[in-house]
């Protein structure tokens, strides 16, 4: 055993985690170091406590496709351990899955803690070694990394490093910038962090007599009006809260939104996307048909919400009592094309702290994506948020994090880096 290789994991999330299981499953020494109580508390908190562990996407060039930043530098890890892969090591591991509605995976019981608890067995199992501590110092000898240091002043020397940290998105579980400081002392550039997927703060002041209603089987689209052009198109749901609206149409959306500047984006919402304007013009005149005795406010039920009712009524500058059967055509229309087009003027990202993953990071043309190791400082290798990539929402996040975790833990164990 003379010839075992010393890894040193830093962080303990998704990524961390599959990193030292997979490093040690290749026979390295492996520790882990989190600065966490328990590792792997974002995953506890993800998909509202259900964790949406992948995607049941067989492409890999949808996969790709589903990562705006950088998806193409993934193609290597995702190649090597793809959801199919990810769906098995669960079910290996005791967490029998599910998938629902866009292909989201789940376990079956619901339970982000049973995944949490299968990445945290399994590394154990493997022979992992398991440290608290906040790592702020990767430690270099002769220009490759020899280990970290922690605030604690512990030393822990190894042959190989790995950054797996996270971002700055949900802090309290110890995501706070940590990996990009030790990246950047090591000579790596840290692309601009901000939100992704993450909610967004709108003009119109009406959101907030919405709040806390879903929309369902809605479309959305998202212009950028700086360019004129659509970037997202999207079809599902979304939410209306008292800063504006969320939801998984809107995180997604939200990924897009790579120049943020106030006003700069428009929502365009569909709340009748299996209608063109025509047919919906003539739903809409049925409805008046056998409402024509009452006011118009009262004639929305068959069309809309009940809490969205007052709203479009303010909106279509209809009077609300005024009699259906004195509706113009021509205000008839006018409300069709708001039901087609309802527009809102996005202000803002909410608080990266409230964002679901973090946009920026550690610059991947510094990364081989063959290994994970960084072109810079050999025998650093990084995982997960903490690199330039994130995607759209349904569980592409956490097979990122899988998938390079894996990639990194093996090339560490065996050494292979970009030369």
């Amino acid at each position: 055993m003379t010839n075992r290789k010393s890894v040193a994991v830093v962080g303990g999330g998704a990524a961390g985690l599959m990193a030292a299981g997979a490093a040690a499953h290749a026979g390295a020494e492996v520790t882990l170091i989190e600065r966490n109580a328990r590792p792997a508390r974002k995953v506890l908190i993800t998909g509202k406590g259900r964790c949406n562990v992948t995607n049941d996407c067989s492409d890999i060039r949808a996969l790709v496709e589903a990562v705006p930043a950088n998806g193409r530098f993934l193609y290597s890890a995702f190649s090597a351990f793809m959801p199919a892969d990810t769906v098995d090591f669960f079910e290996r591991a005791g967490v029998p899955l599910k998938t629902e509605r866009g292909g989201r995976i789940f376990p079956q019981s619901d339970k982000s803690a049973d995944i949490a608890q299968a990445l945290e067995r399994c590394a154990l199992s493997a022979g992992v070694r398991m440290v608290r501590g906040r790592v702020t110092e990767l430690l270099l000898r002769e220009g490759r990394a020899a280990g970290v240091r922690t605030e604690e002043g512990r030393t822990f020397s190894a042959d190989a490093v790995i950054i797996a940290t996270g971002g700055l998105s949900y802090p309290r579980t110890g995501s706070t910038g940590d990996g990009y400081r030790l990246a950047q002392a090591a000579g790596h550039t840290i692309v601009p962090t901000h939100p992704a997927l993450s909610a967004l703060n709108v003009h119109e002041g009406w959101c907030s007599d919405l709040q806390g209603l879903s929309l369902r089987n809605s479309a959305l689209k998202v212009e950028d009006t700086q360019n004129r052009r659509m970037i997202y198109t999207d079809f599902g749901e979304m939410l209306f809260t008292h800063f504006g609206v969320s939801g998984p149409m809107v995180l997604s959306a939200s990924s897009q939104m790579r120049q943020m500047e106030k006003g700069r984006y428009r929502l365009h919402i569909d709340l009748k996307p299996a209608l063109d304007a025509e047919q919906l013009d003539r739903r809409i005149l049925r409805d008046f048909e056998q409402s024509a005795n009452r006011n118009f406010i009262n004639a929305l039920d068959g069309l809309l919400p009940k809490k969205l009712v007052p709203v479009m009524v303010r909106l279509s500058g209809i009077p609300a009592s005024q009699k259906v059967n004195a509706v113009t055509r021509a205000q008839r229309r006018a409300l069709g094309a708001l039901l087609k087009d309802l527009t809102l003027t996005v202000t803002g990202f909410r608080p990266i702290e409230e964002a679901i993953v973090t946009a920026g990071g550690v610059n991947t043309k510094e990364i081989d994506p063959k290994t994970m190791c960084s072109r810079l400082v050999p025998g650093l290798y990084f995982a997960g948020e903490v690199m330039d990539v994130d995607a759209y929402t349904g569980g592409y996040n956490l097979q990122i994090a899988f998938s390079t975790g894996r990639l990194a833990g093996l090339s560490a164990a065996r050494q292979e880096e970009n030369r």
